[in-house]
């Protein structure tokens, strides 16, 4: 028995789709706040939208709450399943708590404990599979034994719709937004954002941001189409997999203009800026990944016009920049260190192996 959700092509949710999702998920998540970054950056100004302020620490409890919102209460007597490496099961565990559905959560083996513990805490079943396992749970959205409706964290109408909140949010605080950097983990994010660029301004700018850990993302833009790429297991786990699934490469490719690269070390750096600027606790690396070094020329034929570019990094972190026309952020903001100096070039982000764990 088919006890997936989505059984037909995904499409950009609509306006009625986006305001139904903001009703759906005001009592639950806040409206994150967009703060300037205490940065001199010259030709830069950039903005926060601090998602890390959100119940369990995540923007993912937006795309859950709408999900269970939307759905029928009796498709949901027997509970909720998903795959997550941990943030969009604590979305959907917290969710499922409020509205008294059991939920099921399929992890990776390399999944931070303190996610593994925050999962069982909101009273969810956590079951580990092997990443290629946990990726074939995902993909084929079912899981032995388990009977509950799954719900995808990436490729599903009202996940789009929860993750578009974000980009209404942006608009009205800076309507004048002219590119947009958004982390990318499975698509379902920048598919969000893009969607309410695309139809309310799309002269805005949508690029991906990966890590060096997997550039799925890159690759398909790159070939036309999805293809398979190299994952290693790195401390940025929320995000990168092997290959941008089907039904997601429409919506980008839509929503995507180009895509971008970071290190591991230019992620640990944006999280010391981070501490450094504004006492913040980086609690997710892939929230880091899109606060990039300075602006590098923006490859793309597509002209800035005459005006500043505004730029949001997103993920767990949004970041909003403003920079001359001609230029884009592509990786993180380089802060000089005598500590680390030259050798910061070869960290491998372990050194916050541990600190990136906290809270997530």
């Amino acid at each position: 028995m088919d006890r997936s959700l989505t059984s037909s092509a995904l499409v950009p949710p609509t306006a009625v789709q986006l305001a139904a999702a903001r009703d759906n998920i005001r009592p639950y998540a806040l409206r994150a706040p967009l703060l300037r970054l205490n940065a001199d950056l010259p030709g830069a100004n950039i903005f926060l939208k601090l998602e890390n302020l959100q119940p369990w620490g995540s923007f993912k409890i937006r795309p859950a709450v709408n999900v269970l919102k939307t759905v029928d209460p009796a498709h949901l007597e027997r509970g909720v399943l998903t795959a997550s490496a941990g943030n969009f099961g604590q979305g959907l565990a917290f969710a499922a708590r409020a509205l008294g559905v059991p939920a099921t959560v399929v992890v990776p083996d390399g999944a931070a404990e303190t996610k593994v513990n925050a999962l069982i805490e909101l009273g969810a079943k956590v079951i580990r599979r092997s990443f290629d396992d946990w990726w074939t749970v995902l993909t084929s959205r079912s899981c032995a034994g388990e009977d509950g409706v799954f719900v995808h964290p990436v490729a599903e109408p009202g996940v789009l719709a929860g993750n578009a909140t974000i980009g209404a949010e942006i608009l009205e605080e800076l309507p004048d937004c002219d590119a947009v950097l958004v982390p990318f983990g499975g698509g379902g994010l920048i598919c969000g954002i893009g969607s309410v660029m695309r139809r309310l301004r799309p002269a805005v700018r949508m690029i991906v941001v990966e890590s060096e850990a997997a550039q799925p993302a890159a690759a398909a833009l790159q070939h036309g189409g999805p293809v398979r790429v190299p994952h290693r297991q790195s401390f940025v786990d929320g995000m990168g997999s092997t290959t941008v699934l089907p039904e997601m490469w429409p919506l980008l490719r839509a929503a995507a203009d180009q895509a971008e690269c970071v290190s591991f070390a230019q992620i640990t750096e944006a999280i010391r800026l981070l501490a450094a600027r504004h006492h913040v606790i980086v609690c997710s690396p892939p929230a880091t990944t899109s606060l990039q070094k300075p602006p590098v020329r923006c490859r793309s034929p597509r002209p800035w016009g005459r005006r500043r570019a505004r730029v949001m990094l997103s993920a767990s972190f949004r970041v909003v920049t403003s920079m001359p026309q001609d230029w884009a952020l592509s990786s993180a903001v380089r802060i000089p260190s005598k500590e680390h100096g030259a050798n910061q070039e070869k960290s491998t982000g372990r050194e916050f192996g541990h600190t990136a764990e906290i809270g997530r």
